[in-house]
C-alpha cells in the first residue's frame, strides 16, 4: 500500500518531469513551476481530490497562448517587425489580469513564467482575478514618441480581439507606463468603437486611472515587510536597507521606506551601486531616472552624497533588510551569504523570482525571512483590481482611501500566508504559505467548475 506521505511528492514530481518534457528549453518557466510545486507536496497529501481531478497538470498548462507579428514604421520609414504575446494562464477566479511587458528579452518562456506567478498572486490578493501576462520584444529605449505610438497601435490591432474587461485586462509592466497604456487604449476605442476604461488598467488620471497605481507595488512591497518584522517583534524604524534597482518599484519602495523611519543606504542599476550611510536621495535618483533616463553613475556629479561602486555586488553593503527589486535572479547564493554575513534578518521580493533557488536555500538556512514575490510584490495588481471596481462603478477615489485599501490588502496578504504555512506545520515559510494558500483557491474555483 501507498504511503500517503508520499502520494504529494510522487505526483509533483510527475507533473513537473511532464512539464519539462513538453517545453523542453522553456528554463524560467520550469524554475517558476518548479518552486510551487515542491511546496504543494502537504497540500496534495492533505487534498486527494485536487490529484484525481488533475489540477496540477491543468494549472501548469496554459489556457491560451497567443503569439502575434507586430509591424510598424521607424521615423525614417522603414518597416519594423516585432513579436508579441499574450499568455492567458488561468480564469477560474475571474478575468485574466496581468501587466504587458515592453523589452528585449521578453520571449515565451518569459511570459509564461510571469503568468503562472500572476495565477497565484492574484489568488492571493481576495479579488476576482485571474492571471495572465504579455508583451513583446519591442524595446521603448531610444524610440520616439511617434514610433512607440505606432508600435502600439499595430500591437492593440492584433491584441484587442482577446481583451474585454470581463475576458482580459492587461495592466503595464517593465517598459509600458502611463504613456504606452494611452497608445493602446486609443487604438483599442477607435477599433471597437466602445470607451472601455475598465479593458486596460494604469491609465492616467484624466481618463479612469487610479491614484497611487505608479506607487503601488513599492508601497505595497515595504507595507509586507513592515508586517514580516511585526510577526518577529520588530519595526522597520530605524532600519538600514539596501534596494536593488532603481526603476518605479525600486523609487516607491524607498519613498515608503523613508516615511517608515528606516535609511535606504545602497541602490544599483546597471552601472554598478550606490551607497550612502545617511540615506539615498529618492528625489535625486528619480529626476535622473524618471526624468532624465540617465544612469546612477550621475549620481555623485549630480550633488548626491553617496560612493558609486561598480565591482562587487549591492548585497556586498550590510543591512537588516534587503529587496531585490530589479529583475529575476539577481540575487544568487554567494549575493544571499553577503547578505547573511551583513546582519540581514528579512528578504522580500519586489521584482518577479529575483532570488535564486540556491539563495533561497543560504538565506532558509540563515533563519532570514523571506517574502516571496507573489505575496510581497502583490501591491500593483492589487491596485489595479481597486482601479477596475472604480472603473465598473464610475467612481474616482482619493489616495488616502486607496492606500488604505493597499495596507490592508498586503496585511491580509501575510496573515493569509502565515496562518496558512502554521496549518501545514512550516511556521514562518511565506514560500509555502505563499504557494499553498494561492493554489488552494485557484483549485477551489477549478474544482467547482468542471472540466473546462
Amino acid at each position: 500500500m501507498t504511503n500517503p506521505s508520499t502520494n504529494g511528492l510522487r505526483h509533483t514530481a510527475g507533473v513537473f518531469a511532464d512539464v519539462q518534457q513538453r517545453d523542453p528549453h522553456q528554463r524560467w518557466f520550469h524554475q517558476a513551476v518548479h518552486e510551487v510545486l515542491e511546496s504543494l507536496e502537504p497540500v496534495l497529501d492533505r487534498h486527494p481530490e485536487y490529484g484525481h481531478a488533475q489540477v496540477l497538470e491543468r494549472l501548469c498548462e496554459p489556457e491560451r497562448q497567443i503569439t502575434f507579428r507586430v509591424p510598424w514604421t521607424d521615423d525614417a520609414g522603414t518597416v519594423q517587425v516585432n513579436r508579441g504575446f499574450r499568455i492567458e494562464f488561468n480564469s477560474s477566479l475571474g478575468p485574466y489580469k496581468g501587466g504587458l511587458r515592453f523589452h528585449p528579452t521578453v520571449d515565451l518562456d518569459t511570459v509564461k513564467f510571469l503568468g503562472f506567478e500572476q495565477v497565484f498572486k492574484n489568488a492571493l490578493t481576495g479579488l476576482p482575478l485571474g492571471g495572465g501576462k504579455g508583451g513583446s520584444d519591442f524595446d521603448p529605449k531610444g524610440k520616439s514618441d511617434g514610433e512607440i505610438m505606432r508600435f502600439c497601435q499595430s500591437f492593440m490591432t492584433e491584441l484587442h480581439r482577446h481583451l474585454g474587461d470581463r475576458t482580459d485586462v492587461p495592466a503595464g509592466d517593465i517598459g509600458v507606463g502611463q504613456r504606452e497604456i494611452g497608445y493602446l487604449f486609443g487604438q483599442y476605442k477607435r477599433i471597437t468603437n466602445r470607451f472601455e476604461s475598465g479593458v486596460l488598467t494604469g491609465k492616467g488620471l484624466h481618463w479612469g486611472g487610479s491614484e497611487l497605481r505608479a506607487e503601488a507595488t513599492g508601497y505595497g512591497l515595504v507595507h509586507f515587510v513592515q508586517e514580516m518584522l511585526h510577526a518577529r517583534g520588530t519595526e522597520l524604524d530605524g532600519r538600514n536597507v539596501v534596494v536593488s534597482g532603481s526603476g518605479n518599484v525600486a523609487i516607491y519602495a524607498t519613498r515608503k521606506l523613508h516615511q517608515l523611519g528606516a535609511t535606504v543606504v545602497a541602490m544599483s542599476d546597471s552601472t554598478g551601486y550606490l551607497v550612502a550611510e545617511s540615506g539615498i536621495d529618492v528625489d535625486l535618483v528619480e529626476e535622473i531616472k524618471s526624468s532624465r533616463s540617465g544612469r546612477l553613475d550621475e549620481y555623485p556629479a549630480r550633488g548626491g552624497r553617496a560612493e558609486h561602486v561598480t565591482g562587487g555586488s549591492v548585497w556586498d553593503v550590510p543591512c537588516s533588510v534587503a529587496l531585490p527589486c530589479a529583475t529575476q535572479n539577481e540575487l544568487d547564493a554567494d549575493g544571499a551569504a553577503a547578505l547573511v554575513r551583513g546582519g540581514t534578518i528579512a528578504v522580500a521580493e519586489g521584482a518577479n523570482m529575483p532570488t535564486t533557488p540556491d539563495a533561497l536555500a543560504v538565506l532558509s538556512e540563515a533563519g532570514v525571512a523571506f517574502g516571496p514575490g507573489k505575496a510581497a510584490n502583490a501591491g500593483g495588481v492589487a491596485t489595479s483590481g481597486l482601479e477596475m471596481q472604480q472603473n465598473a462603478a464610475l467612481d474616482a477615489w482619493d489616495r488616502d482611501y486607496i492606500d488604505k485599501r493597499l495596507a490592508d490588502i498586503m496585511a491580509d496578504i501575510h496573515t493569509t500566508c502565515q496562518q496558512t504555512a502554521e496549518a501545514f506545520g512550516a511556521p514562518g515559510n511565506y514560500v509555502l504559505g505563499a504557494n499553498a494558500a494561492g493554489f488552494r483557491k485557484v483549485a477551489g474555483a477549478m474544482l467547482d467548475q468542471g472540466v473546462v
